[in-house]
């Protein structure tokens, strides 16, 4: 799950907080593996989505769903569409990969489907774009320094 408010120095924090924050403050993003590693990135919203139908949804207790959008993306291929989304292009810097990452992940979401009616209000690209223009407000670069301020909260 990705959207905006997700802090980049937790270490609980996704591959997509970490790419904007590089690509923000002009720095390479560094990709574990080759990028050719896949993932089924959902945005925030169609997680609110999901549990607000979760909330009355009769035939769910005790069930596990995944919710998620049922497509995947490379690691190299979501770098350049959150440079896009910058007006940028971007290269990565490999790193070796790290014991234990999946090689690729890919969400069922059928479930979902059946049990909440749930299909993701927003594809990759829009969540992408929203969640980009927050980084953007949050840690957006300092005038003529090239480096993210670096904030903890969005400017009010």
């Amino acid at each position: 799950m990705f959207g905006p408010r997700q802090d980049p120095t937790s270490p609980y924090s996704g591959v997509i907080s970490r790419f904007a924050t590089a690509l923000i403050a002009g720095e390479t993003p560094v990709i574990f593996g080759d990028g050719r590693q896949s993932r089924d990135f959902t945005y925030v919203g169609n997680v609110v989505d999901a549990n607000l139908r979760a909330l009355t949804a009769r035939k769910l207790e005790g069930e596990t769903v995944n919710i998620a959008t049922g497509r995947r993306i490379t690691l190299r291929a979501l770098l350049a569409q959150m440079a896009r989304a910058l007006g940028r292009s971007a290269k990565a810097r490999f790193e070796p990969a790290r014991a234990g990452d999946v090689r690729h992940s890919l969400a069922d979401v059928s479930k979902a489907r059946r049990l909440l009616g749930y299909r993701p209000r927003f594809g990759l690209e829009e969540g992408l774009e929203k969640t980009m223009a927050w980084y953007v407000e949050t840690y957006g670069k300092r005038p003529g320094s090239g480096r993210a301020a670096g904030r903890a909260a969005p400017r009010r």
